[in-house]
């Protein structure tokens, strides 16, 4: 058995235990400041929003292969800067592939469309049928925003109403629910910060991470219903079951976390890298933040925000102070018992018929009953004198030998 099967089992068997909802304070400060980092960005720099949402218009130009590089790249984006269209002063120019050269300025009319078209000509050394003009109108990227705003909504809405009918427990919707604020807080920080575009397939990326940010949670909160189930006839309190749960789940977590991660990884790699641009790049980049901050927030946010909010309960409370009482009388069970101590009245025990001090009086204590006298082996007195009885008269019977048993 491999160190990480025993360690899994370890941890299962609660052998090896690490106090993550104990520790939630650490937690909540680490999750609280990569969220101040990622508004910061979100902040200053702001969405690098494609031609999708706000509109525009992208030429695509076909050249040989091999040519597609940062010398090209460079040439077309002066060449577009220098027409003095203000809507194309500041163009987004980057490969696609190595045989793609992608353009994308801001909305232009359609004289400054085929002047910027004619100028990538000349730039890129190519004829005019190598080259794709796609306009975007900005009515139409409002519309493509509000639609990923509106299925954002819908989706949250109905995490909250699963959780609440699988779990019975509101509690547990709200925890989800801040651990996957938590996730697409994060995604969208690293995206401004990152600087990488924001387009459909990133917002398509998003909802992706939080089905498997939800998966996750939904998981290690079955077992934290699964280990409180029968609270009140164990010697754990809720915050000690919640996080054996965290612990029983935490191997199979990572597991799952890593496997997910090794091909999105992959495709993140092959998307800057290779490709350059492009859906799989900007899919890649959200699914590869999404899945670690989901798998962070299930286990670091999501179950110790559980346990704070199921410790407000006063059910809650009296089971835990039983369950702590039950278990300091097993470690000593003697600890219940009176101690002598410094300050402890000395008297002498009272004899028969001995009235009590006044302060016992007070409590209620009465005069000490008469006592019988205690005697030693061999000095108690009768009771009465001895006599004859009638059954000393009497043939008393003697044990017979074996062979005469029976026998008259």
């Amino acid at each position: 058995m491999g160190k990480l099967s025993r360690l899994g089992n370890a941890l299962y068997e609660g052998d090896v235990s690490v106090d993550f909802v104990g520790r939630r304070m650490v937690w909540y400060s680490a999750s609280a400041l990569i969220v101040l980092v990622a508004v910061a960005g979100l902040w200053f720099k702001g969405l690098n929003l494609g031609i999708e949402f706000e509109g525009g218009v992208e030429y695509r130009v076909a050249i040989a292969a091999g040519e597609a590089d940062q010398s090209a790249v460079e040439e077309i984006r002066d060449a577009v800067v220098n027409t003095g269209i203000d809507s194309a002063s500041s163009p987004i120019v980057n490969t696609s592939g190595t045989d793609t050269i992608r353009v994308q300025t801001e909305p232009v009319t359609t004289g400054q469309a085929e002047q910027i078209s004619q100028v990538i000509q000349e730039a890129a050394g190519v004829e005019q049928g190598e080259i794709s003009q796609n306009a975007i109108g900005a009515t139409w990227g409002e519309q493509v925003a509000d639609r990923a705003l509106i299925g954002l909504l819908v989706f949250t809405v109905l995490v909250v109403l699963f959780i609440w009918a699988y779990f019975r427990e509101w509690k547990m919707s709200a925890a989800a629910l801040v651990a996957l604020v938590h996730d697409v807080v994060i995604t969208v920080g690293v995206y401004a910060l990152s600087g990488f575009e924001v387009t459909p397939a990133t917002v398509t990326g998003v909802l992706t991470i939080l089905g498997f940010s939800l998966y996750d949670t939904v998981v290690v909160f079955d077992k934290v219903r699964e280990n409180t189930k029968n609270l009140a006839r164990s010697r754990q309190t809720y915050r000690q079951a919640a996080n054996l749960a965290v612990n029983q789940t935490l191997v199979r977590s990572i597991n799952t976390s890593i496997v997910a991660l090794l091909p999105v990884g992959a495709l993140l790699y092959a998307g800057v890298v290779t490709l350059g641009s492009g859906a799989l790049k900007d899919l890649a980049l959200s699914l590869f933040v999404g899945m670690a901050a989901g798998a962070y927030s299930s286990i670091f946010i999501a179950t110790p925000l559980l346990v704070q909010l199921k410790e407000l309960e006063p059910g809650v409370k009296l089971g835990d102070a039983r369950a702590t009482a039950r278990a300091r009388h097993h470690a000593d069970r003697f600890a219940s018992v009176p101690v002598y101590t410094e300050d402890m009245p000395i008297q002498a025990e009272p004899t028969a018929g001995q009235e009590p001090e006044p302060d016992l009086v007070a409590r209620g204590a009465t005069a000490m009953p008469a006592r019988a006298p205690r005697y030693t082996a061999g000095e108690r007195p009768a009771s009465r004198p001895v006599t004859q009885s009638a059954s000393a008269k009497r043939a008393q019977p003697s044990r017979k030998p074996r062979s005469q048993r029976g026998k008259k």
